[in-house]
């Protein structure tokens, strides 16, 4: 997903997991954020987007070479369709693509759905993510 309207397209599905970002906030960041290397990928149903992965490949002295996933989220009325899971292995593929050594993500405490979804696609908690407003 590179051009403007292929992340417009996003953006619905994107909107449920960042609610606080407008469209025009959206396309401006995610602009801003391919300098670093981030990617969108998207599984579509259709004409319809149905799930949306944010991403770039990293290199940590802890973790070595790494597929990061930003944002991940499947669209509400999507979810338990595959889409996710579709979305997951892709994202595994493409970080063996890349020769990475892992994927990973962060995800916020209060989501439990996602949590069991990551469990039973064979994820585990391997740190905290410690946060400080600035």
């Amino acid at each position: 997903m590179t051009s403007d309207a292929e992340v417009a397209a996003t953006y619905g599905v994107m909107h449920g997991l960042r609610p606080h970002l407008d469209e025009g906030e959206y396309l401006l960041r995610v602009r801003r954020m391919r300098e670093d290397g981030y990617r969108l990928a998207a599984v579509v149903d259709g004409d319809a987007v149905v799930c949306v992965a944010g991403f770039r490949i990293v290199e940590f002295l802890a973790h070595g070479r790494f597929l990061y996933v930003d944002d991940l989220v499947t669209d509400e009325g999507a979810r338990s369709t595959g889409g996710g899971k579709t979305m997951l292995d892709w994202l595994a593929a493409e970080a063996r693509r890349a020769g990475c050594e892992k994927l990973q993500l962060d995800s916020g405490v209060q989501r439990f759905a996602a949590h069991k979804f990551y469990f039973r696609e064979g994820m585990h908690i391997t740190s905290y993510h410690f946060s400080k407003g600035l």
